[in-house]
């Protein structure tokens, strides 16, 4: 799962690199990924998500057990 947020499930985005004449070349977009390890209070561990800033915001709001819950459910992780 590269370049993958696995709470939010943003992936990158293709579009045109626009020069000063105009001349349009492909070009990505990337999430800002960043590998962070959050302490899961029920479970007595750290756990490694690779989370874009935006999931983080996301599990500091809601909780890292509720947040875990929801993309498990969505299917963008696997945590045993």
């Amino acid at each position: 799962m590269s370049r993958v947020c696995q709470v939010t499930g943003k992936t990158r985005m293709i579009g045109n690199h626009v020069s000063h004449s105009r001349r349009r070349v492909k070009r990505e977009f990337a999430p800002n990924l960043k590998t962070k390890k959050f302490w899961s209070e029920e479970e007595k561990r750290f756990i490694t998500l690779k989370v874009s800033c935006n999931g983080m915001k996301t599990i500091y709001k809601n909780g890292l057990a509720a947040t875990l819950k929801r993309s498990q459910e969505k299917g963008l992780i696997d945590i045993v």
